[in-house]
C-alpha cells in the first residue's frame, strides 16, 4: 500500500469515522473502486452497498447508503445519508425494511416510487448481508 491518509466519512446525524486508513473500497455506479493515499483529485457518485476500509493492518466493513466522495491526494471525505457497522445493525429491523420494500415493489406504484423502493430494498439487502455475515449468520 503506499501509506496512510486521512478519511472522514460524514452523515447528517454524525461524523462515523474520521482517521488514517491505508485504502477504502467504495460502491460507485460503475462499481467498486479503491482510493489510496496520492490518489488522483475527483468527486463521484456513491451507491448504496457495503464499504471497506483499511487500517491498523485489517480491513472493517460496513454499510452505506447513497451519497458522493471527494477524493484529495493525502484526504478523502465521503458523504453519505446513511452509513453503519455491522454491529450496529438491526437485523429484525433490516430483515422488516426489506420486507416493506418488496411489498411495495408488487404494488403498481409511479416511476418515482418504483425507483424509492428500489434503493430501499438495495439498502436493507446490504444491511442483512454484512449484519449476518459479521456474526456469521450466513
Amino acid at each position: 500500500m503506499p501509506g496512510k491518509y486521512t478519511l472522514e466519512i460524514i452523515t447528517p446525524e454524525r461524523i462515523f469515522f474520521h482517521g488514517e486508513v491505508e485504502s477504502v473500497i467504495i460502491p460507485t455506479p460503475d462499481g467498486y473502486m479503491s482510493i489510496q493515499k496520492m490518489h488522483e483529485p475527483m468527486v463521484s457518485a456513491i451507491s448504496v452497498g457495503d464499504m471497506k476500509l483499511y487500517t491498523d493492518g485489517e480491513w472493517r466493513e460496513c454499510t452505506t447508503s447513497a451519497g458522493f466522495v471527494e477524493v484529495r491526494p493525502d484526504e478523502t471525505i465521503i458523504f453519505s445519508q446513511a452509513v453503519e457497522w455491522p454491529e450496529e445493525i438491526d437485523i429484525k429491523r433490516a430483515q422488516e425494511a426489506r420486507e416493506r420494500a418488496e411489498e411495495r415493489l408488487r404494488q403498481k406504484k409511479s416511476y418515482q416510487e418504483y425507483m424509492q423502493n428500489q434503493i430501499a430494498l438495495a439498502r436493507a439487502m446490504v444491511r442483512l448481508r454484512v449484519g449476518r455475515r459479521n456474526r456469521n449468520m450466513d
